[in-house]
């Protein structure tokens, strides 16, 4: 080991994935995208924090993920994981 951290591709699981589903077309397309480029390389730390952020309401989430609203900091970096267009 060289020192830096390791990077593990990790597959959301089912439940992840179905937990994404909130019903509303946008926040869907948004979920998706993340889980389907974003998920897979994200730290631990990350992925725990999405397992938060779909612990709250939708209509909060959207907000968070449209600007509107600013997201309690331990949700901060997962959103702007979301909505990175990288």
């Amino acid at each position: 080991m060289d020192g830096q951290a390791e990077q593990v591709s990790v597959k959301p699981s089912g439940l992840v994935r179905w937990r994404s589903r909130r019903g509303q077309r946008e926040l869907d397309l948004l979920l998706e995208r993340y889980l389907d480029t974003r998920y897979v390389l994200a730290s631990a730390g990350e992925r725990e924090a999405y397992a938060l952020l779909l612990e709250q309401p939708d209509p909060d989430i959207l907000n968070w993920v449209l600007g509107r609203a600013i997201p309690p900091a331990e949700l901060n970096d997962v959103i702007n994981a979301i909505t990175s267009r990288d």
